[in-house]
């Protein structure tokens, strides 16, 4: 079998041929803008001036956001999704989601009275790592539509990973916010809190191991042997030693793979979005339930219009929790959900609710998680990149493999514990995630790529910032700093300040506890077609 065969599955272009007009934003670049985690993002530009593309500079990006973004993302991470938009219109989408090993069952996670997965062995600890799979993904997306080798693209992640970087406030943070865990695992407790004492910010931190690891799959260009071969060997011995369940035959097996995007298209916009098992289906089918509803031409000082937002993306959340899992391997209607037929039978329930000042009935299980990074970029070419990769919460299982520095990602903590749901674990299944990487295209070309990070804020978020480009037109930079709202499929609503009072206290009246909380955090990056000017936001 070769790299490609290893690394690949059949692939999906989709086209594009609308027209609208877009506004667009300020602080334009020569060869093209990569934004995101700010250090990555600088190491992503430094690529597009030296002459390489946007799916280069992104993965690059990605790579140096793996070495210094420390609790969100890493190469063993269980991995996320990728767009990319070419000048041609055609918009390819690549899942590298990791997979649950050969040996996990449906019980694997026992439940203590409360429901709850006893000890959180699915979040912390060697049995919450899966298959890691975003090397994979990003060794795909470079050698199908990059131009620089992965030698070339990893250097300044190397380069970092061994001669150190300063550990930032945020990190910092984190390390001692999860010390208690890291401090569990010899590998994790070594790395980051070394004689019992979590890393301070400032100071310089080094990971000798990384920069070997990467350095090695530099000398072979090529990540294959982190799969298949000595390196794969090594992780899946620490898996055994540790009590974790991926094997060496797990890692062999693993592939990213093209996949067919998903598509909305409204008020003279494309909108494409990554598949099952990203969080896209909910935005879309938020949106296609607005759409039927005929939602643009409502007044949004109206706060019925706001109560019609809520409740669209209640409906979709309820269908996520309750439906929705991987779709290769249990039956999962996506085409129902995503049918005018179906679109319009929940902007019935949501125009009922809203004349009835009433709460559609729907279901939350109450979870949330962060740890995310996503990045954008747009080169000269036209070609646009929308990447989002994680660990899951903060440092991800917070187990590292000794000897690679490698830590992992608790993508099984992303399966529903419970038997007999779609999403539940079983060997193979790559789980539901959040990361909803997505481009919007005007006129046959890819003209927007965006995402966010925020665990179960990140589909909330994007519906919002979609539904100001798409229903209204607001430029990039407008649609991203507008208020939004976060739902999980409760009664309970977290805003951002800036919404109006009348409409806050209105979706009182009807029954929501509001507050003022977090959202995800967005970036993106506008592209104009015609002069090749991009620009990034924020």
């Amino acid at each position: 079998m070769n790299r490609r065969d290893f690394l690949t599955t059949a692939g999906a272009c989709v086209g594009v041929m609308i027209s609208t007009s877009h506004g667009w934003c300020a602080e334009s670049a020569r060869f093209g803008v990569v934004t995101g985690h700010a250090q990555a993002a600088q190491v992503g530009k430094a690529i597009l001036a030296e002459g390489g593309n946007a799916v280069d500079a992104a993965v690059g990006a990605a790579l140096v956001a793996g070495v210094v973004a420390l609790p969100s993302c890493g190469i063993g991470g269980y991995g996320g999704h990728l767009l990319i938009g070419q000048p041609s219109g055609c918009v390819i989408a690549i899942d590298f989601n990791g997979t649950a090993p050969a040996a996990a069952r449906e019980d694997l996670y026992p439940l203590d009275d409360r429901g709850e997965v006893t000890d959180r062995i699915n979040v912390h600890g060697w049995l919450a790592a899966g298959v890691p799979g975003t090397l994979a993904g990003l060794q795909l997306a470079l050698d199908r539509y990059g131009t620089w080798p992965f030698a070339r693209v990893v250097g300044p992640a190397i380069k970092l990973a061994r001669d150190g970087f300063a550990i930032t406030d945020g990190v910092a943070k984190a390390i001692k916010g999860s010390a208690s865990g890291l401090q569990r695992d010899v590998g994790s407790a070594a790395l980051l809190v070394p004689n019992g004492e979590p890393l301070a910010a400032g100071t310089t931190f080094r990971n000798p191991d990384l920069a070997a690891l990467l350095q090695t799959l530099a000398d072979r260009n090529s990540v294959e042997s982190f799969y298949r071969g000595d390196i794969a060997r090594r992780s899946a011995n620490e898996f055994q030693r540790h009590g974790g369940l991926v094997t060496e035959a797990d890692l062999n097996g693993f592939r990213a793979r093209e996949v067919s995007p998903l598509v909305l298209d409204w008020n003279g916009s494309r909108i494409i979005t990554a598949p099952l098992t990203a969080g896209g289906l909910t935005v879309l089918q938020a949106l296609a339930a607005l759409k039927a509803l005929g939602w643009e031409a409502w007044d949004r000082d109206d706060p019925r219009a706001t109560h019609a937002r809520v409740e669209s993306l209640r409906v979709a959340w309820h269908d996520r929790l309750s439906l929705l899992g991987d779709p290769d391997a249990t039956p999962v209607p996506v085409a129902r959900l995503l049918s005018a037929a179906y679109a319009d039978e929940s902007a019935k329930r949501i125009r009922r609710a809203v004349d009835e000042k009433s709460i559609i009935s729907g279901s939350s299980d109450g979870r949330s998680a962060g740890g995310t990074i996503h990045i954008s970029a747009a080169d000269a070419c036209g070609t646009l990149v929308a990447l989002t990769l994680t660990h899951g919460e903060a440092f991800g299982a917070q187990v590292t493999v000794e000897g690679l520095g490698l830590t992992l990602g608790h993508g099984m903590s992303r399966f529903n514990p419970r038997p007999d749901h779609p999403n539940s674990v079983r060997p193979g299944r790559r789980p539901l995630h959040n990361m909803c990487p997505t481009l919007v295209c005007h006129d046959g070309r890819p003209v927007i790529a965006l995402g966010a990070t925020g665990g179960r804020r990140i589909p909330n978020s994007l519906f919002d910032v979609l539904l100001n480009l798409v229903s209204h037109h607001q430029p990039l930079a407008a649609a991203v700093a507008a208020p939004r709202l976060h739902t999980k499929g409760g009664t309970d609503l977290d805003i951002t300040k800036g919404w109006p009072e009348p409409h806050v206290e209105h979706l009182r009246r009807v029954g929501y506890t509001v507050a003022v909380g977090p959202v995800a955090n967005l970036n993106g990056v506008s592209l104009d077609p015609q002069t090749r000017v991009s620009n990034a936001v924020p």
